[in-house]
């Protein structure tokens, strides 16, 4: 699995800095006899730096859980209603993955990431990124993975799957919370020693794509956010038919996190426009429309706890 999981992780990393490009380098330090008068830089200066930067484009990343075509014109609405508010221009940029998104973000060339748990979790780590929201769904601040499989499958629950070897697992990529590393972690726990030999992985690209997988007969069972069927049960009528056989445990819903460097200004701007949303139905819908949310609530850096742990079991087994 470290095998896979390295290769994979420095493959899309590659394209993540080809996309994203990458922060500009400083420049190379003056000759002694040119030397500039040296000048103490505090920390209040630095805040105060930040407290006055100009503003003048804003950048949103998305990664889509439904087909990547869609979501530019679905949050097309957003975007235009965040750079009323804000009156600055506000960009939307469909990503090819979260690691592309974390990248862009400490690239500063993302500044409102829409990340997962897990997702949030790398960021603040390699990016130094801040959440200041999260999903609400259902009247619910946390979810789980789900497990589903077909409607005549053999397969009835999750004990099945970690007792027989061999079945086809379909699931969005290897950094979705719960398209992967919860579901993952489910399997460790239970005793799967070696996810590679033990199942037969694809990663398709999005939890719709999983489902869909399972539909046309090109997996066994798949992994998705609660209940993913709900999202192609207008283009596939039978997904509401598929059996779910389990889940997870609770997972913190996903995030609205910001790059670091915006300033306190900034970030309570930005953080308030959102916040305002739960009044605005229009807005609400667009919410619903990209990543089901019902709501936005606010949200601390040490409520992902529980995911950082699972992160960290990860860490000793694949790095």
């Amino acid at each position: 699995m470290k095998k896979i999981f390295t290769t994979l992780f420095s493959s899309v990393l590659a394209l993540s800095l080809v996309a994203c490009g990458t922060a500009d380098e400083p420049e190379a330090d003056a000759g002694a006899g040119d030397a500039p008068e040296e000048t103490e830089t505090t920390d209040e200066t630095t805040e105060d730096a930040a407290e006055g930067e100009e503003v003048t484009k804003l950048t949103m990343g998305f990664v889509p859980s439904q087909d990547a075509a869609n979501i530019a014109t679905t949050v097309a609405p957003l975007s235009e209603r965040l750079s009323e508010i804000l009156d600055v221009e506000v960009d939307a940029q469909v990503m090819t993955d979260y690691t592309a998104l974390v990248e862009g973000m400490r690239t500063q060339q993302i500044d409102i990431g829409f990340l997962p748990a897990f997702g949030f979790v790398q960021a603040e780590e390699r990016a130094d990124v801040e959440v200041i929201l999260k999903s609400v769904r259902n009247g619910e601040t946390s979810y789980r993975a789900q497990f589903t499989v077909a409607e005549d499958s053999e397969i009835d629950s999750i004990e099945d799957l970690i007792e027989t070897p061999g079945f086809v697992w379909a699931f969005a990529d290897l950094t979705s919370t719960s398209g992967f590393l919860f579901p993952a972690t489910t399997f460790m726990n239970a005793g799967v020693d070696n996810l590679d030999t033990h199942f037969s992985q694809t990663s398709v690209g999005g939890h719709d794509n999983a489902l869909i997988a399972v539909l046309d007969g090109q997996a066994d069972f798949a992994t998705t956010f609660e209940d993913a069927r709900e999202r192609i049960a207008d283009e596939r009528p039978e997904a509401m038919d598929m059996k779910v056989i389990g889940f997870t445990e609770p997972i913190p819903n996903d995030t609205i996190s910001l790059r670091s460097g915006l300033s306190q200004e900034w970030m309570d701007k930005i953080k308030q426009a959102f916040l305002d949303f739960n009044d605005d139905e229009e807005m609400i819908e667009v919410m619903y429309n990209v990543y089901n949310w019902d709501g936005i609530a606010e949200a601390s850096s040490d409520e992902y706890q529980i995911v950082r742990d699972t992160y960290e079991n990860f860490r000793e087994q694949f790095e």
